[in-house]
């Protein structure tokens, strides 16, 4: 009996050992992120097919910056210098066009889209509070987006500007019951008259003047956040984040 044992323990014990050794590798990632060549290849190939004129203002920009060094170089005698230092920096700045004309070619692909306007606010970082759905909608499916910054409280419409413009007026009343003294800024974005481009509506957001502090930003959001529980449900559907810019594509990186 006590030699079965043994044998049935040695056996249990090589089975562990045989299992412990048998593990296959954990498998690698399938989905690697791709590197920054191939990032900036998809990068190019994406403005290329919306702005063909990008292959021209590159090269005028990275050319022109060579050319600005040697020209340099030769007043100073010293255009080898001025030539290794003018190539790199001739390569940024043709990186930089492609950086911001790559920008406005991945909003113009959202023209037309529903929720365009939240995701042109999509881009802007620290010091905002953006809200994710739209805060109102009206039958011709116009929307009115919102966010909460230094700047205050800033709508963003989508449609045209007359049909938006009830929209904007109900909501300045429903804020200001409860935020009289917090300053409202609306922007109509569009590309219609009078109206603000998809690509500049972060930037002209940023633009507002500051006169809010952290805190005061933080208070307001929470306010308008208690306020909203009461608002009636927006349609579902409209998701700006399912139609926003690649930030990668738009720094050209």
């Amino acid at each position: 009996m006590a030699k079965n044992s043994d044998n049935v323990a040695s056996e249990g014990a090589s089975q562990k050992k045989r299992g412990l050794f048998s593990r296959k590798p954990k498998a690698e990632k399938k989905n690697k992120e791709p590197g920054r060549l191939k990032q900036m290849a998809q990068v190019f190939q994406m403005t290329r097919r919306n702005d063909p004129m990008v292959v021209w203002w590159m090269l005028l920009a990275g050319l022109g910056v060579v050319a600005i060094g040697l020209l340099i170089g030769i007043l100073i005698n010293n255009w080898i210098t001025m030539l290794l230092i003018s190539i790199p920096l001739g390569l940024l700045a043709a990186i930089f066009i492609l950086s911001r004309r790559a920008e406005k070619a991945a909003f113009s692909q959202l023209e037309g889209r529903p929720g365009a306007a939240g995701a042109a606010m999509s881009v802007l970082r620290r010091g905002w509070i953006l809200k994710d759905e739209p805060v109102a909608a009206n039958r011709h499916q116009d929307l009115l987006f919102m966010a909460v910054g230094r700047a205050g409280v800033v709508l963003v419409t989508e449609g045209p500007n007359g049909r938006v413009r009830e929209l904007v007026t109900a909501e300045r009343k429903r804020i200001g019951r409860v935020l009289p003294n917090v300053p409202i800024s609306v922007i109509n974005a569009g590309s219609d008259e009078n109206q603000t481009p998809l690509h500049e509506v972060g930037k002209k957001m940023k633009k507002l003047p500051k006169q809010l502090s952290k805190l005061e930003v933080n208070a307001v959001d929470k306010r308008l956040t208690t306020l909203s529980i009461n608002r009636l449900p927006i349609p579902k559907g409209i998701d700006p984040n399912k139609v926003r810019p690649s930030r990668r594509a738009m720094r050209g990186r």
